[in-house]
């Protein structure tokens, strides 16, 4: 582009930014006839001798870096696969410099090209591909870059928009594609929409988000790590912050694009009104999540019950409370249930879970010699507890047998009560057989009567 041309656009920038939003249009019309001139300058130029041979410097080059990526790329390939035992960053970057391998060996190839012609001729013989190494450094620097963030979608969007970004900037069409931009714009009363402020508050919206979500990561592991904090107020002050933090950043993108956050007034009520009627259960969830982190009835890593289900608290949500069984199941419960339901928390005040066993032997046994023997079949389990000692008691004199109950203590419920108690019956076995002392079972006696006769 010339000084001319240049020296045109900037005076249209500038009546465009005085006219009025009637004749955004025609501001559009000339910004889009200035480039297409622009455009159509440029396609001459490339005709002119030194601009061909440095398209077609171009060109070889590309398939210099193409043959020389077929050669290297499988070689390269095959030695990451020799390495053992590196660690897992470096394994990451060679995997990424091998995906990225063609640009790399392009700006090899460019960058020195582009040196020796500024020796050997004049800079503005090299011009074009100065512009093209330029253009290749800042796409392969950004390619490497984004592949530090882990969403997939979101890495693709940072990646695209910084490739745009750094072009129109090499290009210097910054400022021609910022007026452009802005003159497709749609007038609502007082708020002028174009597409460079939407452009615009994406960009400030997305950086300010990034932003908050890495201090919200970090905070709430700085949380986490202080044994003083209990766990469910670990929980509460992490989602405070949270929305603390993604508020803030929210309504400060607002105003650096000069949104008038007045108008929101109207846009609040009408959320309100539709939280009433068509988002109880939602922020009924949300409500009861606040109680059960402020009154601390559950807490992460809590054993509970409810209903058919049995198993530890594995984490607190907003709108669920995440419960994982012992056989692997995870159950998200909403927090509503939890408030109005019954819940059996095991470990509420302390971890110590009283479990009972009932079992029954046959009368001729000695029933003193039965809870002395149950009690030290109990206390040889190891998770039954040695400090709060199992008891024995009498419960009844069955039809068939003597029935008993035998108590006793744990402090992990975390690790499971069926298969305790599953150690116990067997313990009792054991010690039975060894004492012959005998389990009854019920035993009918059928009498069969002879038909009278006539």
């Amino acid at each position: 582009m010339d000084e001319q041309s240049s020296t045109t656009l900037d005076q249209t920038a500038e009546a465009a930014a005085e006219t009025p939003p009637a004749a955004a249009q025609e501001v559009a019309q000339d910004v889009a006839l200035e480039l297409a001139s622009d455009f159509e300058r440029f396609l001459t130029g490339l005709l002119r001798p030194w601009n061909a041979y440095q398209v077609a410097i171009a060109l070889g080059l590309v398939l210099a870096t193409y043959l020389l990526t077929r050669l290297l790329a499988p070689r390269l390939h095959n030695w990451m696969r020799t390495l053992t035992g590196l660690p897992t960053w470096r394994m990451r970057l060679l995997v990424i410099l091998h995906k990225r391998l063609n640009l790399i060996l392009f700006a090899a190839l460019i960058w020195p090209t582009v040196w020796i012609m500024r020796e050997v001729t004049w800079p503005s013989r090299s011009y074009m591909l100065a512009i093209i190494a330029q253009l290749t450094l800042a796409w392969l620097i950004i390619a490497v870059l984004t592949r530090l963030i882990a969403n997939k979608f979101l890495r693709a969007i940072v990646r695209y928009a910084g490739w745009i970004w750094v072009t129109l900037s090499i290009l210097n069409l910054t400022e021609e594609t910022q007026l452009l931009l802005d003159s497709a714009a749609l007038d609502i009363g007082e708020v002028h929409l174009s597409l460079w402020l939407i452009v615009q508050g994406a960009a400030i919206l997305g950086i300010l988000f990034a932003t908050a979500r890495f201090v919200t990561k970090a905070s709430t592991d700085s949380i986490k790590r202080n044994v003083e904090i209990s766990p469910s107020m670990q929980v509460l002050l992490g989602k405070l912050l949270q929305l603390a933090l993604y508020s803030a950043a929210f309504f400060i993108g607002l105003r650096a694009v000069g949104v008038d956050l007045t108008g929101l007034a109207f846009l609040s009520g009408a959320i309100g009104l539709g939280l009433g009627f068509g988002l109880q259960k939602v922020v009924s969830n949300l409500v009861s999540g606040v109680i059960i982190l402020l009154d601390k009835s559950i807490k992460p890593g809590d054993v509970i019950s409810l209903g058919s289900t049995f198993g530890w608290i594995e984490a607190l949500g907003a709108r669920y409370v995440s419960v994982v069984t012992r056989d692997g199941k995870e159950y998200l419960i909403p927090n509503e249930d939890l408030i109005t339901g019954q819940v059996v928390n095991w470990s509420h005040s302390n971890d110590f879970v009283r479990l009972d066993i009932h079992f029954g032997t046959a009368y001729h046994d000695d029933p003193h010699l039965v809870r002395r023997i149950a009690i030290e079949a109990a206390q040889s389990v190891d998770r039954v507890l040695s400090k709060k000692p199992p008891v024995c008691h009498i419960i009844g004199f069955g039809d068939s047998s003597v029935d008993y109950v035998l108590r006793f203590w744990i402090e992990d419920p975390t690790g499971g009560l069926t298969n305790i108690r599953g150690n116990v019956y067997l313990a009792l076995w054991d010690a039975f057989q060894a004492h012959d002392i005998s389990i009854p079972f019920p035993q009918r006696e059928v009498t069969m009567l002879r038909a009278p006769e006539d």
